[in-house]
Parts: structure tokens; C-alpha cells; sequence
């Protein structure tokens, strides 16, 4: 990688390590970002830390998950957030105000910096040259204490962009085109970065709509050099005095490359039920569709916005269609109103959400049993939407558009239409940061908590002998949409883990929570790529809460086995994926004298007490994390480092 924008960076922040891939290294992170669905835990952990304040140049706190307030809980965990943001030194992004990736790339996000959020999205803000990586909600609150972000130095992959986008084709091909040909495992232990003069045509909201959908591929981030055009996006941004240039050297060697040619793609859909399962929409043109959205944080800019609406002038979405638009700002929205693209959206029948996550994690506009629905989003898990027979397609904005007139998925090059000229960065942006709050100055605050944030579960060290049975057997591609299931009903109770914990699995196997309790020290066993998907650490404080002390699987994804190690889960591996058939639910596994074998090879042993037999597997831990499990989690771990005890909070029921 010799030469490159990410080794630029990464040098420049490294705080510990060497880069070679695989090697664990540890970089100095200047801003933080959360969202409310994550930022509860993340600011609980934070404050039992012990600290006054953040010791990161810039933290952010944006509340656009859990918007529908059906209860007390939102609102309640919205009044926290502020609380503690005005507490600890934090901006706070009021309700509103907008996704939390759109925002900060608009208002926050700068070339050459680094950027650590308790969102999977997080990499979007990789479209301006700025090294941005999703983490669970733990490593966030250690980088605002002020501690480097330790993960393994990814290969870099140069993405070489060729040619140049025809009519109709978006950079939502580009990212679906990579997903088509790499699968949601390809990216694993890998940065991309975009290079070429495909990369360089590209505006800063295409670029960033690539780098956000760079987590389907499980890469560790994506990145685009920082040049004109980045300055062009923040001349119109009025923060140009952010800017420098970040390119990549003449000579730069990277680990491996991938070629793109523009002009060679159409436009992609990715049909049910993975992002990468993905074909030329003339494959699956003419399915009917019921419903179509357009927003999320992948497509929701000023620009893509734009473009549907000059599709849909002038014309009526099909009587069977109910089309959702979702503007990813509150400057995104207030643009389209003051241009008359929000009219032109009502005109033609769509209803207009406010600026937040909304459908794209199961908060409402479910669509109706069995259907299928279109949606510019970037995930497409089974459930996720909130219905679970339904079929979701995910697409461009254009293929949105021109499918919601038709009432079927559409090739939008078969539209009757000429193709929209808008402007890929206007002149100037409406630029208000009135919801956006500056922290308490020099006065006191009080944290205000309502009924439904509970205290943190306080977990004990790990035993020297593991025995257990294994409460449930999975496949290949679990995701934390599986293990910890998102919607309007459990989003809700993300700071409580004791309530949360009753529907762990719950889309998967409803009986898992209560036959977990019954457990001491139970395993889970799993196929390849095990926990891909969301940063949402719950997925992984929920199963230890239940009393699961290891997962076995062939493979996992990188942030959720770091969210396994920080509550003291041991993320295991297969030595011979062979002996994955063989287990079966039920089975009694033991790994005795488990401190002894994690301290020695990467090899351990685990017996199979039912069936009398042993298998070989790998655990891969760095001496560092060896010790957070040793002590039971990264928070009990962080808390001896700083000479205090442990926090006094709720025990997990299986101790």
C-alpha cells in the first residue's frame, strides 16, 4: 500500500504497531460519532469510566434511529443524550436535525482527520478523504476518554474507477457492481480505496454514497482521495478552511486492485435478502413492487433528491405504489422545499418522512405482508423492514423513481423521459446549525435518566474452565439484524439490557433467551462471517447478559467479534470447518484450563463431553484482548488500568 491515501493517514495518526495486514496497530482518533440507538450504552460506559469530560478533539451525538415516540422510552433516552452531551463536552444533534452520516459529512467531517462511530455507516464520510471506521459503542466511549482505536491494519484494495457514468447509471451501481462481484465477505480485513479518473469525475455525495455501502462488503472502511472537488463541496459547505489536498502518490503500490469501467455498468438492483445478491435490473425488471423508498443514509443528499423528483414531475406514482421520501438533513430538506422538489414529491402522491433512519431500521413504513418493496437504502436482511415475508429490492434513486410510476421494477433508460441534468453540488448549501447544540460551558449538569435506562450489567472475569451446552446452532451470515433484531418495538429498549435481552434471536429462534438462562456458560456455534451487519454492540452485551461465554463459528465479522472480546465473549474459530457439521445443538462442550491454552499457540483445545470427541480451534486474540476477557470485558479492563474498581451496576442472571 505503499504511497496511498489510507497509509498517509494511518501514518500520521499511528500510535502503536506496525502496518502490515493482520498486524494489530493503534491510531489516535480526533472525532467520535454516535446515534441514539447505540450512544445510550456508549455514553453509560463512558461515565462509568469516571471522567469529566471527552479528551477527542470532537465528539458528536446525533439522535435519527428511534424516532417514533409511542412511549416514554425515546423520549427518554433523547433527554439523557442531551444531558449527558452537555455534560461530558459533546455536540448534540437535536431530533431532526438529521442522519448522523449526511450531517457530518455536511457539517463536520474534513479530509485527512479520523473518525470513529457506533454505526457500521460510518465509513460514509470516507467520500471526503477522511479515515472513518464503524466500532461498537465500547471503543467509542474509550476513544472520547482519549485512548488510540486498536484494530487489525487492514490490505489496502485500490478500487481503479475507468470512463465515466452514462445516463441513468449513479454510483449506487458502482458499490452494487463491487458487491456483485466480491459478496458481503469479500471486504473482511480490507480499506478500499477509489482511484482513477472515474473516482476524481465522482462529487463528494456520489463518493460518499459508495463509502457507506463499503460496509456491506465487511471492509474495515473505504476512502476517497481528498482533491477540487473536495473543495468544491466545502467552498459550498462554507467550511473550506477544512480542506487539504489527500492523493495518493504516482508510484502508489497497493495490495491488490480491482478495475472498474463506468461506462461499462447499468443500472444494478440487489434483490432479497443480501446486498450482494445482486443482477442488471433488465433481470429482474417487471416484478411488482407495493412500495418504494428513498432516503436512508446511503441516498438521501440534496442531489439524489433532486434527481427523483425530476422523474416524478409532472407525473403520479402508480395507484399500487406507496412511495416514502426520507431527506438525509434537515439542510437536505429545508434545500428541497425552498427549490420545490418536496412539492413536486407531494404533487406526485409521495409522503414525506422526517430526516431520520425511519424504514431502513424497521422504524415504521413496514411494508405489507409478502410484498416486495424497492428502497435506495443498503440493507436488505430478511425482516429488517419490520415485515417478515417481505421482499425488499435495494436500488438507485432513479430506479426508485421511474419503478414507483410503473408499479413494477423499471429500467429507467425505458422511461419515456429525458435524463434529469441537476447539478452535483449547488453554488452554496443552506447552511443552520441551530440544532446542532454546543455543550454546557463551566456549568453543572445533571444527567437526567427516565425509567427505562438501567445500569450497566457488571460482569465477572472469565473462569479457567468453560463448560456448557450449545444453546443454538446457526449458518452461514448471521447478522446482528438476527442475533438482536432492530424495529419500532425493541429499538427502544437499547439502554435497558435486561429487557432488550428477552428477544436476542427472537426472528430466529424464540425459545433462545429462556433456554440461555438455564444455561451456565453456554456456547453458540456458527457458519462463516458470523455477526456482519450493524456496530450495534447489544448484539454482543445481550448474550453474555443470557450467559454465553464463547461462539464458534468458521468466520467472523470484524466489529462484532471486537464487540464479543469487549464483553468478555471468546470468539472462536474453526482449525478444520470440518468439524462444524459434526456439532449439534444440545452437545455439552467443555475447554478446560482456558487462561493456560489462550496464553500459549493460537490453538485450544474444545471437547465435545456429549460425544466424546475433541476438535482444534483458533481464538486469534492479541495479548491485549486476551487480557480484556481475562477480566471479563474492555470496561472492567479500562477501570483496573485507571486504578478503579469495578462499576457497580446489574449482574447478569447466568453468572
Amino acid at each position: 500500500m505503499h504511497g496511498s491515501v489510507a497509509e498517509a493517514i494511518l501514518r500520521e495518526h499511528l500510535v502503536s504497531g506496525e502496518m502490515r495486514p493482520g498486524e494489530e496497530i493503534a491510531i489516535r482518533i480526533d472525532h467520535t460519532l454516535t446515534q441514539d440507538a447505540t450512544g445510550t450504552l456508549a455514553y453509560l460506559q463512558f461515565e462509568a469510566l469516571g471522567l469529566e469530560g471527552i479528551r477527542n478533539e470532537l465528539a458528536l451525538s446525533y439522535v435519527d434511529h428511534n424516532m417514533l415516540q409511542t412511549g416514554f422510552e425515546n423520549a427518554d433516552d433523547h433527554r439523557f443524550l442531551q444531558s449527558a452531551a452537555a455534560k461530558f463536552g459533546v455536540q448534540f444533534s437535536r431530533p431532526g436535525n438529521g442522519i448522523c452520516h449526511q450531517v457530518h459529512l455536511e457539517r463536520f467531517a474534513a479530509p485527512g482527520k479520523t473518525l470513529l462511530g457506533s454505526d457500521s455507516h460510518t465509513p460514509t464520510a470516507g467520500g471526503m478523504g477522511m479515515l472513518a471506521i464503524g466500532a461498537g459503542g465500547l471503543d467509542v466511549a474509550m476513544a472520547m476518554a482519549g485512548e488510540p482505536f486498536r484494530f487489525a491494519m487492514p490490505s489496502v484494495v485500490g478500487v481503479r474507477l475507468t470512463g465515466s457514468l452514462r445516463a441513468w447509471v449513479s454510483a449506487k451501481d458502482i458499490i452494487l457492481e463491487l458487491l456483485r462481484r466480491l459478496g458481503v465477505r469479500g471486504g473482511r480485513g480490507q480499506l478500499f480505496e477509489y482511484t482513477g479518473a472515474g473516482a476524481a469525475a465522482l462529487s463528494v455525495p456520489e463518493r460518499a454514497t459508495i463509502t457507506n455501502m463499503g460496509a456491506e462488503l465487511g471492509a474495515t472502511t473505504s476512502l476517497f482521495p481528498s482533491d477540487r472537488e473536495t473543495l468544491r463541496y466545502l467552498e459550498a459547505q462554507g467550511r473550506e478552511n477544512v480542506w487539504r489536498t489527500m492523493a495518493a502518490e504516482s508510484d502508489a503500490a497497493y495490495d491488490a486492485e480491482v478495475a472498474i469501467e463506468l461506462d461499462q455498468l447499468g443500472p444494478m438492483v440487489a434483490r432479497p435478502h443480501s446486498p450482494d445478491n445482486v443482477v442488471s435490473v433488465v433481470e429482474v425488471a417487471g416484478t411488482p413492487i407495493e412500495q418504494v423508498a428513498i432516503g436512508s443514509c446511503t441516498n438521501s443528499s440534496y442531489h439524489d433528491l433532486a434527481i427523483a423528483a425530476k422523474i416524478l414531475e409532472g407525473h403520479t406514482v402508480h395507484p399500487s405504489v406507496s412511495l416514502v421520501i426520507t431527506p438525509g438533513s434537515r439542510q437536505a430538506f429545508l434545500m428541497a422545499e425552498r427549490d420545490g422538489v418536496i412539492a413536486t414529491f407531494l404533487r406526485a402522491g409521495a409522503r414525506i418522512l422526517e430526516s431520520a433512519c425511519g424504514p431502513c431500521i424497521g422504524m415504521g413504513q413496514a411494508p405489507a405482508s409478502g410484498s416486495a418493496s424497492l428502497r435506495s437504502f443498503n440493507r436488505n436482511f430478511a425482516g429488517r423492514s419490520g415485515t417478515a415475508d417481505g421482499k425488499v429490492y435495494l436500488a438507485s434513486p432513479e430506479v426508485c423513481a421511474a419503478s414507483a410510476l410503473t408499479g413494477r421494477i423499471s429500467d429507467p433508460r425505458d422511461l419515456p423521459l429525458p435524463y434529469p441534468i441537476i447539478a452535483a453540488i449547488p453554488a452554496a448549501y443552506l447552511v443552520d446549525d441551530s440544532q446542532i447544540l454546543a455543550p454546557a460551558s463551566g456549568a453543572k449538569v445533571e444527567i437526567v435518566r427516565g425509567p427505562n435506562i438501567a445500569p450497566l450489567p457488571v460482569f465477572g472475569p472469565l473462569p479457567d474452565r468453560l463448560i456448557g451446552a450449545i444453546v443454538l446452532k446457526l449458518g452461514d451470515d448471521i447478522s446482528t439484524d438476527d442475533i438482536m433484531p432492530a424495529g419500532a418495538r425493541i429499538l427502544p429498549l437499547r439502554s435497558n439490557i435486561p429487557a432488550l435481552a428477552a428477544f436476542a434471536f427472537s426472528r430466529v429462534d424464540p425459545t433462545f433467551p429462556e433456554r440461555a438462562q438455564q444455561q451456565v456458560g453456554s456456547f453458540i456455534v456458527a457458519g462463516n462471517n458470523y455477526g456482519q451487519g450493524s456496530s450495534r454492540e447489544h448484539a454482543a452485551i445481550v448474550l453474555r447478559y443470557l450467559g454465553v461465554r464463547a461462539v464458534v463459528a468458521k468466520s467472523f465479522a470484524r466489529i462484532h467479534a471486537a464487540n464479543l472480546v469487549n464483553f468478555g465473549i471468546l470468539p472462536l474459530t474453526f482449525a478444520d470447518e470440518t468439524d462444524y457439521a459434526p456439532l449439534l445443538q444440545g452437545d455439552m462442550l467443555e475447554v478446560s484450563s482456558v487462561v493456560e491454552q489462550l496464553e500459549g499457540a493460537e490453538a485450544l483445545l474444545l471437547s465435545n463431553v456429549t460425544r466424546g470427541t475433541q476438535i482444534r480451534l483458533h481464538h486469534q486474540l492479541t495479548v491485549r484482548q486476551r487480557e480484556i476477557v481475562f477480566a471479563g470485558g474492555l470496561l472492567n479492563h479500562a477501570r483496573l488500568a485507571m486504578g478503579r474498581s469495578a462499576p457497580v451496576g446489574l449482574l447478569s442472571p447466568t453468572q
